[in-house]
């Protein structure tokens, strides 16, 4: 289960990233709030991913100083970032199974893989005995981790759930484009009987 939750965690973060839209309540205020808590575990992604060289070495500078997986710890803020956004518990709950599933699974995976392949090198990074890199961020590394892809999808997403309340994402096919901005409203059916 755990090489599985691995290898298709960003699918089925996607399969759940549409499911999480059509049961998202947005609210201004819960959005704002939630868009820069998730803005903020971008940036927390962005300076990992301008440090890190990948199953080249144990990376030692940057939020690596500080903690083992800043890639996940910044997934993790983006996702509570949503939840917030989304005012709604079911969601909440949705994202939080899905992060303790899938990032506990990749971390555990990527743990044997580093200890697999720098041994030595990589238990002195896990006991905080590794000395720090003094190296600096790089944009050319974080466009070659690919991070560009997570800031393109935090933006699409978000920008989803700002322009299409859901709540009315029915209506889009049926009214003009001016009935999103209309304030809420509660719709009641009263069908009268047949004559």
């Amino acid at each position: 289960m755990t090489r599985w939750l691995t290898r298709f965690r960003v699918t089925l973060g996607s399969a759940l990233a549409a499911l999480v839209l059509w049961l998202a309540l947005r609210e201004w205020p819960t959005w704002i709030a939630g868009a820069s808590i998730a803005a903020c575990g971008e940036l927390l992604r962005l300076w990992a991913a301008g440090h890190l060289e990948k199953s080249r070495e144990v990376t030692t500078s940057g939020p690596y100083r500080f903690t083992r997986h800043p890639l996940y710890a910044g997934s993790t803020l983006i996702g509570i970032g949503l939840a917030v956004a989304s005012a709604s518990f079911v969601v909440a709950a949705i994202i939080g199974l899905y992060l303790g599933l899938t990032l506990s699974a990749a971390r555990r995976s990527e743990e044997a893989h580093l200890r697999e392949k720098f041994g030595d090198a990589y238990d002195a990074y896990a006991e905080n005995r590794a000395a720090p890199m003094g190296r600096r961020f790089s944009w050319a590394r974080a466009l070659r981790n690919r991070e560009h892809h997570t800031i393109a999808g935090l933006v699409a997403g978000f920008a989803l759930l700002a322009l299409f309340p859901f709540t009315r994402l029915v209506h889009i096919v049926t009214a003009p484009v001016t009935y999103l901005w209309r304030s809420y409203q509660v719709v009641v059916w009263n069908r009268r009987p047949a004559r």
